[in-house]
């Protein structure tokens, strides 16, 4: 068993135990339960789909995927989790707002995941490190909520979310919202839109983001000297809106900009730069070309 945790997350040793953590057979909270069956319930309803095809549905589900997962690298990683632009609140809640229909959790759940990640980066203390396996780092880390609290602690590095009402409204209610949006999908096409649309755009979303949390930790290429395994890999940058140069991202955490090269295609990029030209986004950040020299590899 492992030392009892304290409140930053380590063991009476100051570290995280290496015990290989099962990924079935272990106690399951709640909140693991309720993740597992949401997972689970997208994937049956892709696989669905094919009995209840309508080309338009299909078609709604690659928008629903493209949208969502937009406002997932555009609003919860870059904007919340980074800080690499500034929006203004009457755009900022309403972007976070649609994407928690990406089905990846709340704000303020994300953003806390992620942060730890880039502090733990590959260590034992890392959220989701393919160090303990490819698959624990796609997937099984979502429906282990205690094992992530033990390694990382509590979610004290949020407070800058935590103390808005809008974040907090949304861990609090982020179940009806869910419930919500399913039934909207029923009532306005049945269960085609619900398959194809729900199902298919949902699937291609989960596994297109954990693709990058799993895939660019193990296979790719690298450009800067960062002390971690973020590869980029280029041909998941169109699917993943630009979030798969990862290595780039690893190097300069708080850049707007992840395709630093103009040949690396960067939608998230593309948008903030939209919303900087029209003025609404702020105080975009990206490396200066001294930060570049002193990060890049020697070849």
């Amino acid at each position: 068993m492992c030392d009892p945790i304290r409140e930053d997350g380590s063991n009476k040793r100051g570290a995280v135990s290496k015990e290989k953590r099962p990924y079935i057979h272990r106690e399951w909270s709640w909140a693991d339960i309720i993740r597992a069956l949401t997972v689970i319930n997208v994937h049956f309803l892709c696989l669905l789909a094919p009995f209840n095809y309508k080309w338009e549905a299909l078609r709604f589900g690659f928008v629903l995927y493209a949208l969502t997962s937009l406002s997932i690298t555009f609003s919860y990683h870059r904007n919340l989790a980074h800080r690499s632009f500034k929006l203004p609140k009457w755009l900022e809640y309403p972007l976070a707002y649609f994407a928690v229909f990406a089905l990846q959790g709340d704000p303020l759940d994300w953003v806390s995941i992620h942060r730890f990640h880039h502090q733990f980066t590959d260590s034992d203390r890392d959220p989701h490190s393919p160090i303990e396996g490819f698959w624990f780092s796609h997937v099984w880390w979502i429906c282990d909520t205690r094992y992530i609290k033990y390694k990382c602690g509590g979610r004290n590095n949020v407070m800058d979310l935590k103390q808005q009402w809008f974040y907090w409204f949304l861990r609090m209610t982020i179940g009806f919202h869910v419930l919500m949006f399913w039934t909207v999908l029923y009532l306005y096409g049945g269960l085609p839109y619900l398959t194809c649309g729900g199902g298919v755009g949902g699937v291609i979303g989960y596994h297109v983001t954990w693709l990058v949390n799993s895939a660019c930790h193990i296979w790719g290429s690298r450009s800067w000297k960062t002390k971690d395994t973020s590869r980029n890999v280029w041909w998941l940058s169109l699917f993943t809106m630009g979030e798969s140069w990862h290595n780039n991202h690893h190097a300069f955490e708080s850049s707007a900009r992840q395709g630093l090269e103009w040949w690396q295609i960067d939608i998230t990029w593309y948008l903030i730069r939209l919303f900087e030209v029209l003025g609404i986004a702020t105080d975009v950040k990206l490396p200066s070309e001294l930060q570049k020299q002193k990060m890049a590899l020697v070849r």
